[in-house]
Order: C-alpha cells, then sequence, then structure tokens
C-alpha cells in the first residue's frame, strides 16, 4: 500500500506558464481537478508566449483551407491527422478561452470585424493580433485568471529538476525548493517548458529557454521526434540583442532588400517575402554573405509602420534605428519537434503529458506555418488538461531520489563558459544549414561537454547547473536527430561540406 500522500501533491501537475501550461491548468480545473502550477519564470515576459508578436491564427470557419496551409508550409512533412484536430478546433478554443475567458482584445476594423492579418505561407487573412505584442496582450490576463483560479495553486520561481518515475509512469517532479530537491507529487504530469533559445548565441526566446522539459523527459525514457527541425525567424534585428520583427510587416507590405539596395525574394520563391520561413531564412543569410547586408524595407508599408506598428516602431527607435530600412538577420525561434505526444498530448510514459513548443505533435513536421504556436499551444493544453483531470491517477507518495548537494559552489564562471561552447557548437554546425561532417563533429563536441557537465551535477544541485545539463542533453539529442536523417527538409537543410553557401548542392 502507498503511503498517505504529503502535503504537496495534486491532482495535475503543470511545469510550464506560457500559454499551453495555462491552457492546461485552466481546463484541468473546469473538471475539478485540483491543480499545481509550477513555473521557473518570475515574470511573465520569461515565457516564449509573452513574445510572441504577429498573433493567432484561427480557421475563420475554414479548417480545409488552414490545413492545407499548414501542410504546404510543412513540405508535405506534418501529419495530416494531428492537423486535423488543429483546425477543426481552432476557432472553438479561441472563442472559449481567449474571446469569453479573457475578453482579449484584439484589433478591429473601425466597423468594429476583427482586423485579421496575414503572414507567411498563409493564403488568406486569418490571424488575430493585438498590436504586434499579441503574446504579451494574451499570456499577461491568462496568468491572472489562472492565478485567481480557486482550484490552481501557482509557485513562481520554481524550477524542475527532475522527473519523479516508478516502473514507467511518472508520479511528479523534484523541484529546487530544496537542496536536494522537494518532490511534488501529482496524479498526472503535463511538461510545457518551451523551447530551446538559449541553446544558440541569437535567439527570439527568453534566456530560460533551455530545453528543461525536452531533457528531462527523454532522461526518464519518454520517446522524442523531430529534433532536427530547428526554426529559425528571417527577420530578426541584426544587432546586438536581436528581437523579433514580425512577420506581419512582410505581411503588410515590407520588403527584404540586400546591401545593393535589391529587391531579391522574388530570386527565390514565387511567393517571395510570403515564402515559408525556412525559405525566407535561407536566402536573407544568403544575402548578407553575398553582399553584406539584408535590411527590411518598411515604407512599402500602407498604412505606416509607426501607425501601423508602433510596438515594433518604438523597439527600433530605442535602438538608434531611425530610418525605414532595418538591418535583420536569421535567428533561432522555435523547435518543431520535441516529446513525442498523441492528440491528448499524451507522451510514452504514463502519466506524463506534454504541451506547448517542447512537444512534438504532428502538427509542423519540418517547418512550422506563421502564428501556429500559440494555436497549436492553446489546442494541445486544453485537451491533455482534460484528459489529465479526467484518467490521471491517484496521488503517490513514493520514495522520491534525494539529490546530492555536498560539494562547493561551482567555479564563478562555469556554467557561462560550458553555455559559450555550446552555443557556439550549434550555430556553428546545427544552424541554418548542416552537413553530415560538421553534425559528427558538433555530437563529438557536445558528448564531452555532457560529460564534463554530469561530473558537477552528481554532486551538486543548482538550478544554473540543471539548465546546463538540461541544454546539453537536449543539444545532443539534436545532433542525433540530425545525424540520423540524410534528407534536406524544410528546417534541416543539409549541404554538401564542399559546396558554395551561395548556390548549395542539396543532400536527397
Amino acid at each position: 500500500m502507498p503511503e498517505t500522500p504529503p502535503r504537496d501533491t495534486a491532482d495535475v501537475l503543470v511545469v510550464g506558464s506560457g500559454i499551453a501550461g495555462c491552457a492546461a491548468a485552466l481546463q484541468a480545473a473546469r473538471e475539478d481537478a485540483d491543480v499545481r502550477l509550477i513555473t521557473k519564470a518570475e515574470r511573465p515576459a520569461d515565457a516564449s508566449t509573452d513574445r510572441a508578436q504577429g498573433g493567432i491564427s484561427t480557421a475563420r470557419g475554414d479548417p480545409e483551407a488552414l490545413k492545407r496551409d499548414v501542410l504546404a508550409a510543412s513540405d508535405g512533412t506534418a501529419d495530416p491527422d494531428a492537423v486535423d484536430v488543429l483546425v477543426r478546433e481552432a476557432d472553438a478554443a479561441v472563442e472559449d478561452v481567449l474571446l469569453e475567458a479573457l475578453g482579449i482584445g484584439f484589433d478591429e476594423r473601425e466597423d468594429g470585424a476583427f482586423d485579421y492579418a496575414r503572414e507567411a505561407a498563409h493564403s488568406e487573412r486569418r490571424i488575430l493580433h493585438v498590436d504586434a505584442a499579441t503574446g504579451r496582450h494574451v499570456l499577461r490576463p491568462f496568468l491572472n485568471h489562472v492565478d485567481d483560479h480557486e482550484r490552481i495553486e501557482v509557485r513562481q520561481d520554481t524550477a524542475a529538476l527532475e522527473l519523479i518515475t516508478h516502473e514507467g509512469r511518472v508520479h511528479g517532479v523534484l523541484t529546487d525548493e530544496d537542496p536536494t530537491g522537494r518532490p511534488v507529487y501529482a496524479g498526472a504530469t503535463v511538461l510545457a517548458t518551451g523551447g530551446i533559445g538559449a541553446l544558440y548565441p541569437r535567439s527570439t526566446n527568453p534566456d530560460g529557454a533551455t530545453g528543461d522539459g525536452i531533457a528531462m523527459a527523454a532522461l526518464a525514457g519518454a520517446d522524442v521526434a523531430d529534433l532536427e527541425y530547428v526554426q529559425f525567424h528571417p527577420t530578426a534585428y541584426a544587432g546586438e540583442e536581436p528581437f523579433l520583427l514580425s512577420e506581419a510587416l512582410r505581411g503588410e507590405g515590407a520588403v527584404l532588400r540586400n546591401a545593393d539596395g535589391d529587391r531579391f525574394m522574388d530570386d527565390y520563391h514565387p511567393d517571395a517575402e510570403l515564402a515559408p520561413r525556412d525559405v525566407v531564412a535561407r536566402a536573407v543569410e544568403t544575402e548578407r554573405e553575398e553582399t553584406g547586408e539584408v535590411v527590411l524595407d518598411v515604407r512599402t508599408l500602407e498604412g505606416g509602420f509607426e501607425e501601423e506598428f508602433p510596438g515594433i516602431a518604438e523597439n527600433c527607435r530605442d535602438r538608434g534605428i531611425d530610418g525605414d530600412e532595418i538591418p535583420v538577420a536569421p535567428c533561432e525561434h522555435f523547435l518543431c519537434g520535441g516529446i513525442d505526444v498523441d492528440h491528448y498530448g499524451r507522451t510514452s510514459l504514463e502519466g506524463l503529458y506534454a504541451v506547448g513548443e517542447c512537444a512534438r505533435t504532428g502538427v509542423h513536421g519540418a517547418n512550422r506555418l506563421a502564428s501556429t504556436s500559440l494555436l497549436e499551444g492553446l489546442v494541445w493544453g486544453l485537451r491533455a488538461g482534460e484528459d489529465a483531470a479526467e484518467n490521471g491517477a491517484e496521488p503517490e507518495a513514493l520514495e522520491a531520489p534525494t539529490l546530492r548537494d555536498g560539494d562547493p559552489a561551482l567555479p564563478e564562471q562555469f556554467a557561462a563558459e560550458k553555455f559559450a561552447r555550446l552555443r557556439r557548437t550549434m550555430a556553428e554546425r546545427l544552424g541554418l544549414e548542416r552537413d553530415p561532417d560538421g553534425i559528427a563533429r558538433a555530437s563529438a563536441v557536445l558528448r564531452r561537454l555532457k560529460g564534463e557537465v554530469d561530473a558537477y551535477t552528481r554532486t551538486r544541485t543548482s538550478r544554473e547547473l540543471y539548465e546546463l545539463r538540461n541544454a546539453c542533453v537536449t543539444a545532443l539529442l539534436i545532433a542525433r536527430a540530425a545525424g540520423e536523417n540524410p534528407e534536406s527538409r524544410g528546417c534541416h537543410h543539409l549541404v554538401r561540406e564542399d559546396s558554395p553557401t551561395a548556390d548549395p548542392e542539396v543532400i536527397r
């Protein structure tokens, strides 16, 4: 017989506080589950959702049209059944949560109708937005709504370090609330830990996007998939401290020009600036290497840059960009793969779910369609929350492992130096373009790096160290997936080592 559960138990435990985690917590609570939501974030900006700019796609009453666009953007690699789930439930999920429960004030036209936007690879206007800062306007009221719910307890500044497992089932997590790990037990555990941007030197993600959920799940034995598909956004500010220049800018008419002043995207794809992200990102990088610079020209915006996109314009002015040509470069943005899940967010381990960017639902395949990340997090968060509440087991207070924390603190620059090495390797070998030899070299470097980090995690328990461990594990998984996939598709673009970058010979 199991022991009587201690005080720190929940029917459903959610790890992460972006749109996917909030949706899972809300839906589980609606099913009368006692929910605990823990997050290492201390403010909304620590979650990737808060940084989402363009908006959230809807089906706008035509799910088949959205499905065609999702599949086309994925280069035919997305799972059609998963896409069916997304497009079939899109409008109802947005209506239920964002409009009715949260009352999000999406932008409207003068006649009071929604001002739907269009972005790259979308065949029509179907994207709801608030200026170009949609994530902020969605997440903050969502966090307040969840925090006020009587069946949800939210604990910020609380990191999950390890999953508690027994005989193939997950029973909760160990958190960093105690130096040797404090157990939080749950009948079902939902990982919603976000992406992997911290593995790259330039990313649109927050600094805490270290692949925590993917690493914890993989170390516990959960299946992962499609990790080679790392998406780079084509238009991030090219200077220090990159920030996203929303795809909505190009959707409203902004164009890309090289250092010679030439608009070049027509040479790469018939949809020009509105081609799929992977195509635009590689074109931008090629033109930067050939001519020295690429700028996003916003003079062509019909309504004017300052008037149409005041938030982005303010970001530019704050960085001394006073003109209408903004230097841009590709930047790591989103992981299309992750922990392998079914249509309800269930992983291969009993009692464990994953939603949001850390999960691989099959919706994105080799390349994600713009403005589907918030939608996927919302739809799968709701489905996972409901299933976890209905089918989770009774929390069991099993004997949790005790982490060792007896050795002296880490050397002052240990984590920073190791992260710098990891990021350099990922950027050079596992970026926009890869080759088999480079992938193999990256794997060797990352294996050595993980071995060095493991030597410290055996005797020390700090959040910084576990984030570094998680980053190493996730980086190795990306390298392994890239090495096992010989087909160049979408975000996984292979070139022969001796081919010029400007005219790569793709390995098929």
